[in-house]
């Protein structure tokens, strides 16, 4: 990392490392595109949070999924004012694992911090955050139903805003065919993403505008039948705020909240993954 003819690093690894090669890339003098969750626990973030600024270093965690097109689109909706205020939002994600799947890194919680949760959990409540803000409540539970591993294989969350909007998030990898939904409810208007491609099928969203005499919504649908361009788009992003020196959308600080949650639910639900 001290090559001097290197500008970014890319760090995709288990999770117990990503936090230790993050803060080593930042104190070398490189900005770090990091993967989701960027840490096993929150607190291993606050480090890397200040070696970065110390270092006037940029660093990226990856949510990809923001950049879904699906997702894009619902964004730009959001942001547009179609929803009205907004309301909750209701999300499940899940996949059914694969034969061998307890035996692997992510079933060993020294090297993935967690099960589901923390693994697809985290993507969920960032996307959460994308449409509802900051949360100041969360509660959940977290448990092993089926899967012979000492983490967890579902997550169930419900998380509050300061303003009583809620998110109601499901991950599991007991989820026999593979799923991804978000919906997203305004006083206006709803959004539901569905799909994220390949297996988890063709990915589309649905927008659902409230008439005035109530009943049947007004529909428009969108479809992306298109692979999977959201790592591409978000490198590319990551490229421009390094141009433009600008903090990146997707940031440790989104990272620390998210994993700062799982935490909190883990706890809840009797997991110690950090003792």
């Amino acid at each position: 990392m001290a090559y001097d003819q290197v500008d970014i690093v890319i760090v995709a690894t288990t999770n117990n490392m990503l936090a230790p090669i993050t803060l080593a890339a930042v104190q070398a003098g490189k900005h770090v595109l990091v993967e989701k969750p960027a840490a096993c626990g929150a607190r291993e973030l606050d480090g890397v949070i200040e070696a970065a600024q110390r270092a006037g270093r940029l660093v990226r965690v990856g949510f990809n999924h923001r950049y879904h097109p699906a997702l894009l689109k619902a964004r730009e909706l959001f942001e547009a004012g179609a929803l009205g205020e907004m309301m909750f939002v209701r999300g499940r994600y899940g996949h059914g694992g694969r034969i061998g799947y307890d035996k692997e890194w992510r079933a060993d919680p020294a090297l993935s911090g967690g099960g589901e949760l923390i693994d697809q959990g985290v993507h969920l409540i960032d996307l959460a955050r994308c449409f509802l803000g900051e949360f100041s409540q969360a509660t959940g539970f977290a448990h092993t139903y089926f899967w012979q591993m000492p983490v967890d294989d579902n997550g169930f969350m419900l998380l509050r805003t300061p303003r009583e909007q809620v998110a109601f998030l499901h991950v599991s990898c007991t989820e026999w065919k593979n799923l991804f939904s978000l919906e997203i409810y305004g006083r206006d208007a709803k959004l539901h993403v569905e799909g994220l491609g390949g297996s988890y099928g063709v990915e589309r969203l649905a927008y659902y505008k409230m008439l005035p005499k109530m009943g049947p919504p007004e529909t428009t649908i969108w479809e992306y039948p298109m692979g999977d361009h959201s790592w591409e788009l978000e490198f590319a992003e990551f490229l421009q705020d390094i141009r433009l020196n600008r903090t990146p959308a997707a940031n440790l600080y989104d990272a620390r909240a998210a994993l700062a949650i799982v935490e909190k639910i883990y706890g809840e639900s009797g997991y110690d993954y950090h003792a």
